[in-house]
């Protein structure tokens, strides 16, 4: 372990910090039934959202400050260790849009009873009536197509991303967005956003990349070992702040659980034995897309491809997974960039 953060010796930037995944601005809830939730988790978020912090939070603020007339107000229901959430929370965070955060039981799901779609991340936005917004990628390109767009109300918007019903090979219905990663911009907003084709082909497909493949290697990577998977466990059970028997039931249960659904992860993406490796290759990736010449795959700034690539990567701070990758990939420097640059935006 002690080579696997030897990285952090050489980190520069005061804003670096070794860290356990934690639940926002607040203390976590009593664990009042806190068990249930977290085996519930477990199961539930296996499949590629990774771990979940074992209580139900209460609705936070964001931003202390108060929106102004006309502006959006965001309300994102989420599981906080959700890849597919901390996507959406790193593009509201860097274009410093403030939000208010509803965590969700990923079991009883009450919090989301008013949805007929029951996946997170969901996003209600108001920006003159209220509207409810599906699916990460969707939410992100129709909020940045509102932020660039002045033609379209946010409503207008939202109907260029219809969802499209498809049947599985399991014989399963789920709904598609073929379009989700476009913004809906006329040609002049288009050549103000993206100079040249290349430059939006590239975001595009990268964006795809992390939903598609990145994503698929967070939980066989953090539950790869019984000692990885109690670890992770380990973090949950004092977030929540369980006694001690029910602590102890729910950190190795929990963890036993997770480790063989790693497995089955493993088999149905077709992963490598060692996990690390097909991790350390899709990182090493990306850094090499991005480029030595770039500081960022949109240049001197973030584009939407950095705000997807980095919201799935960061779900995995404070755990060994995370160090490993530091330490064996080339992935540091643009992360930190990526951290700083978030920070400064959220001040």
């Amino acid at each position: 372990m002690a080579a696997g953060r030897a990285w952090r010796a050489a980190a520069l930037l005061p804003a670096w910090r070794l860290r356990a995944p934690r639940s926002g601005s607040g203390p976590t809830a009593a664990a009042g039934g806190g068990s249930r939730l977290l085996l519930g988790a477990a199961f539930a978020l296996g499949g590629g959202a990774g771990l979940y912090l074992a209580a139900r939070h209460r609705l936070r603020e964001h931003s202390a400050a108060e929106l102004p007339a006309g502006s959006l107000q965001l309300t994102l229901y989420q599981y906080k260790t959700c890849p597919f959430c901390s996507k959406v929370r790193a593009f509201l965070d860097y274009h410093g849009l403030p939000y208010e955060i509803v965590e969700v039981n990923p079991i009883m799901r009450k919090e989301i009873k008013f949805s007929s779609y029951r996946k997170v991340p969901i996003l209600l936005a108001n920006a003159g009536s209220p509207l409810q917004l599906n699916d990460s990628s969707v939410i992100i390109s129709a909020i940045k197509t509102y932020l660039i767009s002045k033609r379209n109300s946010l409503e207008e918007i939202v109907s260029f991303y219809p969802p499209m019903k498809t049947v599985t090979e399991q014989g399963k219905e789920v709904f598609e967005y073929g379009n989700k990663y476009w913004l809906m911009l006329d040609e002049k907003e288009t050549k103000r956003v993206y100079p040249v084709k290349e430059v939006r082909v590239e975001e595009m497909k990268w964006r795809k990349w992390a939903d598609d493949w990145l994503v698929h290697l967070i939980s066989p990577n953090v539950y790869r070992t019984p000692r990885e998977a109690l670890a992770s466990f380990d973090y949950i059970v004092r977030e929540g702040k369980f006694g001690t028997m029910e602590g102890l039931f729910a950190k190795y249960v929990g963890a036993v659980a997770m480790f063989f659904v790693s497995k089955r992860l493993k088999k149905r993406h077709q992963l490598r034995d060692d996990v690390r490796e097909d991790l350390y290759e899709a990182v090493n990736e990306w850094v090499k897309a991005v480029g030595k010449h770039r500081l960022f795959m949109g240049g001197s700034q973030p584009n939407l491809a950095d705000l997807a690539v980095y919201g799935v990567l960061r779900v995995m701070e404070g755990l060994e997974a995370f160090d490993d990758m530091m330490a064996h990939t080339k992935v540091q420097p643009w992360y930190q960039r990526m951290e700083e640059v978030i920070r400064k935006a959220a001040v």
